[in-house]
Formats: structure tokens, sequence, C-alpha cells
């Protein structure tokens, strides 16, 4: 006897795509398995042992300060509304991360950046989530993000945010060989995401705690920062908050970190 099977197409191209998908989203969190950790919620203070990768993002602290960090990576008429707005609101301390290539091509807005007291960190070389990288790849672009800062600002950076922020234990261990510190932050502002002034000025402070640090950003594509800046700092000022660089926040304090299991 012969037995027939009647097959709907449909229903195979069904189970054919959602085999796919599994094995895709399988194979992301086994690439992903050392990032995955890095972005854990626990924000309870964890004691780091002296020989194991850290990165900092706020520091327990009683006193009402904070740092507010700007990360640029490209455009040339941000920055200076961003440093207008700034200087017309009193605040004096804060921290720049800069991508090498972009400092290169704006030098003298780098050279304002340094004039009015900011702290200069790196945001590396190429724009690209270091995690991807082979080990030798990811010093390459510190060192070359190194080098170029250096020449462009006469100063020798010791903090990096990594681009997106992206990390793990071997981008952490690679940067403290070469005397890096690797920031990120607490309070995100999502002002990348031009989501309207208010809501700027609402993710920052509903957010925010002291010791905190603070993402926000100055490259062309945001276009709200600016804007939004003096209500955030006329708010947060009245909150009782003053405003310092990272590495003043982190100075001769015991730092809160994310530690990579």
């Amino acid at each position: 006897m012969n037995t027939f099977w009647v097959i709907n197409g449909q229903k195979v191209k069904k189970y054919i795509l959602l085999i796919i998908a599994a094995l895709f989203t399988a194979g992301v969190i086994y690439v992903e398995r050392d990032a995955m950790s890095v972005f854990s919620s626990q924000l309870n203070p964890v004691q780091s042992k002296a020989d194991e990768p850290q990165a900092i993002y706020r520091v327990p602290t009683d006193e009402k300060k904070l740092a507010l960090t700007f990360d640029i990576s490209w455009g040339q008429e941000n920055p200076g509304l961003i440093l207008d707005a700034l200087a017309e609101n009193g605040v004096d301390k804060a921290t720049f991360f800069l991508s090498s290539p972009w400092a290169e091509h704006h030098p003298e807005i780098v050279q304002r950046i340094k004039e009015m007291g900011f702290e200069i960190g790196s945001h590396g070389h190429k724009h690209i989530n270091y995690t991807r990288l082979k080990n030798e790849e990811i010093r390459e672009q510190i060192l070359k993000a190194h080098r170029m800062l250096k020449s462009v600002t006469g100063l020798t950076p010791t903090l990096l945010r990594p681009p997106n922020g992206d990390f793990d234990k071997r981008v952490l261990r690679i940067a403290d060989e070469l005397g890096y510190t690797v920031v990120l932050w607490h309070t995100n502002s999502n002002d990348w995401m031009n989501p309207g002034v208010d809501r700027i000025v609402h993710n920052v402070v509903s957010n925010v705690q002291p010791g905190d640090i603070v993402l926000l950003h100055a490259s062309d594509s945001t276009k709200q920062t600016h804007q939004a800046l003096p209500e955030m700092i006329r708010r947060l000022k009245a909150e009782g908050y003053h405003f310092v660089t990272v590495t003043e926040l982190i100075t001769g304090t015991e730092s809160q970190i994310k530690e990579l299991d």
C-alpha cells in the first residue's frame, strides 16, 4: 500500500524560518556571552580585586557631585553649541571623550575644549565594537587614538570610553595595560535619539544619583542636547548638585564598578 504525505508549503516555510531564527539567536548569545554581563543592572557596590578588570560607571559618595560627559565622533556645529551652553550656564567642569580622527580634523574645537578647562578622554579611533576585534586589533585601535589625541592636545589621555560602550574582559585588560581606565555611565540621556528637549532633561534629572557619570553627546547627530542643557543644569543645581570631571570624581575614592564574571 502506498502512503502519501500532504505537505503544507506555508507551514514548512514557517517552521524553517523559526529554526533559522532559533539558531541565529543561539549564535548571538554564544558570541556575546562575555559582553552581556557588562551591562548588568546590578547597582550595589562590589569590591574589586586588584588584578581583575573593571569599568567605572559611578562613584559611591554622599556628596551631590556628578560628571557630565560628552562623546564626539563627528561634526563641527554642535560641539561649539554645547561649549556655549556649558559656559553660559556656569559649568566649568566636564569630560569630553573624543574620537581621534575627529580631533585631528577639528583641532580648533579641541583647543577650545582644552582652554575652557574641560577634561579630554579617548573615544577610540574607528567607531567599531572592540569585542568584535582580535586582541592586537584592540590594542592598535587604542594606541592609534592615543598617539593622535596626544599630538592634537599636547596631553596624555588616561580615560577611555570604548565606541558604543562595548567591551569585555579583553578590552579592560588591554586598556589597563596601556594605562587607561575604562569609563561608562550610570545615567543615559538618550540624547542621540533626539527624543525632545523635555525628554532629555527628564532622562537625566529623574535618574541621576550622587557620584553619577552622565552620558551625553556633542556630535552633530544630536540636535537637541545644547537646548536641553540650560534646563538640565538649572534643575540639577537646584537639587544641590555640582559638576566635576570624571578624574575628579574618582580620584581618592573607591569607585563603584561593573565587574565581569
